[in-house]
């Protein structure tokens, strides 16, 4: 049989039986074509427990005459077959001391000495090696040395990705074969327009692995290239992908009207752990893609069974993270719900915390689930899993406090003791940008002639900090911000730089969003002041004018 057809057939069985009965109707077939039918029998029987029937398939007639062929003419072997049939025996737990194993290998290393292995068939006998006595074998160490002596310009695209996957296995940080991977690195960047989603797929992955980041051309130029691939990728290596923006923090405009694109039409067939992934990169990234998210709602609404608890927590947190409710959301909440109720005690504290928190942020109350979460037994859960009651744990829990003192008054349930409370929120993401305010403070010392009618970065009783805090007097006038009688009113100026907002977008991210809230239930005045409204206002005086508008709307030349 033509080895094309046989190896089509192969892939579509997916039982030993049905390999076994396929391979006795054959009368002949290459040590390749042999090797092949041990590589797909270890793929259908081999899971995460081990051999799922190891009694039937090792008793099989077929499979003991597979390995006789292969003990007894190792030596006729062609090195694919040689090694693929080496790899596909140890992942189905052959015995590395029986005689089979030991004819392969040292047929193998035979073959290594006498210099007779391709880069290709190296890279699989180390995999191999790595697999049975770990990364501390010497020839392992051989095999590495010898690839340093190979013109690397020169190899081809699967030559560059089986030794950087091998790499990947055999030295974690990479600074073993700093000069190796270096060469290699600005080799591939001359060819990485001619790898395959795989291959790129691979090759990013083991970047990160190895922890390549001072590759960043090669990074960007892969990150670049897979754009085209979206489409193609399967789950894993759509996975392998993503991570490595995430891990190399890139960003790629194109790369993400590609996921918009490929996720909402393929979203159905999609695992789990890729979607949860692709909500990820999103939710870094600060991306607020409305045809992704509208995706992910639809999918988890009808499918929700399917997810993991930490990857539903990955799939709904963004949507408070980058404040946006789908045109689903009564029903993704009410599923939601359900699911909180079936699977609570599944969820991990920190994953459950996440989770109640984001939604929050959006005005979605998980006022059922509060008194589990301010009950000291979940506390002391806690704070005894890593990162343990750090101070951003702190201010998720003071903020899920705060909202349900201030917008669920109904709630009768336990309360957040004062000694897990933070006195300030931390908001790492939503930081102040410094520039812009010095911007808006030049603007208001124009305003209003005097610096001390205003305040910065005020600290208040209610865990908030004000960017800029004017006060009134029951007339509307200003009075000096040292002053605590006669105030009538309080207004918060919120100096809103391009991190409180989603990625080129005028949506703000969700903490800045629920601080806005709480600010006016709280008694202020809220005044947004964004950085779209004003990056245009170079002098002083036109930035009063602005601000005079924005703050006393209905007063007439206030200052100016």
């Amino acid at each position: 049989m033509d080895e094309q057809v046989f190896f089509r057939k192969l892939s579509g069985l997916s039982t030993s039986t049905e390999i076994f009965k396929f391979l006795s109707s054959l009368e002949v077939m290459s040590d390749v074509m042999a090797s092949g039918a041990l590589q797909r029998i270890s793929e259908v029987e081999v899971d995460e427990d081990g051999l799922k029937n190891p009694e039937e398939l090792l008793e099989s007639d077929v499979f003991k005459a597979l390995c006789f062929q292969f003990e007894y003419e190792a030596s006729k072997l062609s090195n694919a077959g040689l090694l693929n049939a080496l790899q596909a025996l140890i992942k189905l737990r052959i015995d590395p001391e029986s005689t089979l194993m030991a004819s392969l290998l040292s047929e193998s290393e035979e073959r290594l000495a006498t210099r007779q292995l391709a880069v290709e068939h190296q890279c699989s006998l180390a995999e191999s090696l790595l697999e049975l006595e770990g990364p501390g074998c010497a020839t392992l160490e051989q095999i590495v040395n010898r690839i340093q002596e190979e013109d690397i310009e020169n190899w081809t695209p699967r030559e560059m990705t089986v030794v950087y996957k091998m790499l990947q296995a055999a030295v974690r940080e990479g600074e073993q074969y700093h000069d190796l991977l270096s060469r290699m690195n600005s080799a591939t960047l001359a060819i990485a327009d001619q790898l395959s989603p795989n291959f790129t797929s691979i090759i990013l992955n083991s970047l990160v692995v190895l922890q390549q980041t001072q590759a960043v051309p090669l990074v960007i130029a892969l990150c670049k290239h897979s754009v085209k691939h979206v489409p193609y990728f399967t789950d894993d290596e759509l996975v392998n992908v993503l991570d490595a923006f995430l891990y190399f923090g890139h960003r790629e405009q194109s790369f993400t009207d590609a996921l918009e694109t490929h996720v909402p039409k393929s979203i159905s067939s999609m695992h789990p752990e890729t979607v949860s992934k692709v909500m990820q990169y999103c939710c870094q990234k600060t991306i607020l893609s409305k045809p992704i998210f509208d995706a992910v709602a639809e999918c988890f609404i009808s499918d929700a069974d399917r997810f993991t608890t930490s990857q539903i927590a990955e799939c709904i947190a963004p949507f408070g993270t980058l404040n946006y409710l789908p045109p689903s959301a009564s029903s993704l909440f009410r599923k939601l719900e359900t699911v909180l109720h079936t699977r609570f005690s599944q969820f991990q504290p920190h994953t459950l915390l996440n989770l109640l928190h984001s939604c929050v942020l959006i005005q979605r109350y998980p006022v059922n689930f509060l008194p589990k979460i301010f009950s000291p037994y979940f506390l002391q859960h806690l704070q005894a899993q890593p990162p343990g009651l750090d101070r951003f744990v702190a201010s998720q829990l003071t903020r899920l406090f705060l909202t349900v003192t201030l917008e669920c008054p109904f709630y009768q349930g336990p309360k957040l003791l004062p000694k897990y409370q933070v006195k300030a929120f931390l908001t790492p993401h939503c930081s102040l940008d410094f520039h812009l305010l010095k911007r808006v403070k030049a603007g208001l010392l124009y305003l209003l002639k005097e610096r001390m009618y205003f305040a910065s970065e005020v600290s208040t009783p209610y865990f908030y900090i004000v960017d800029i805090e004017i006060k009134l007097d029951e007339e509307g006038f200003v009075l000096p911000a040292a002053q605590c009688e006669e105030v009538h009113k309080r207004i918060a100026l919120c100096v809103d730089g391009r991190n409180r907002f989603c990625i080129n977008s005028h949506n703000l991210l969700g903490e800045e969003a629920i601080k806005r809230r709480h600010l006016q239930l709280l008694g202020y005045k809220v005044v947004q002041v964004p950085f779209f409204e004003i990056e245009s206002l170079h002098t002083s005086r036109k930035m009063a004018e602005y601000l005079h508008k924005k703050i006393f709307p209905h007063t007439y030349g206030l200052g100016c």
